[in-house]
């Protein structure tokens, strides 16, 4: 797999508090990860899109990561609110997640991540406009 970064990606996570910068890293390496062990994914660029850390691959949905300070105790995984991601993520893992309406999955800052079940999620976004069509989008 080919991975374009932006280079002001790695400013943003080097401008995250030191006690998020870790999660926020583990998140961008569960997406690359993911990413790599995805069939049919070749390509993935990192950007930054509304000034988050940003991963586009060529049939999929962007999504983002970000940590705000106006809730500093949690981070998250954002999703286009007009997909059927979120929905369906609730539907195949129910309350594995907490979720922020239809554009994000929140983690607090003390929480362990599901991986396996959040890598289920990632890839479905990354791989979106091939997978819209099955009820739980491949998952």
């Amino acid at each position: 797999m080919i991975l374009k970064t932006n280079a002001k990606v790695q400013e943003v996570f080097n401008n995250y508090p030191e006690r998020v910068r870790g999660k926020m890293e583990n998140l961008r390496m569960l997406i690359l990860d993911t990413a790599r062990n995805t069939k049919g994914i070749m390509e993935l660029e990192e950007t930054l899109r509304w000034g988050e850390p940003s991963y586009v691959a060529k049939n999929g949905s962007t999504l983002r990561i970000d940590w705000k300070s106006r809730s500093p105790d949690q981070y998250a995984m954002y999703f286009q609110c007009t997909s059927r991601l979120i929905d369906t993520f609730r539907l195949v893992f129910g309350n594995t997640f907490q979720y922020e309406g239809k554009r994000a999955i929140v983690f607090r800052l003390d929480q362990k991540i599901p991986v396996e079940e959040l890598k289920g999620c990632i890839r479905a976004a990354l791989k979106y406009h091939e997978v819209k069509h099955l009820m739980t989008l491949g998952i």
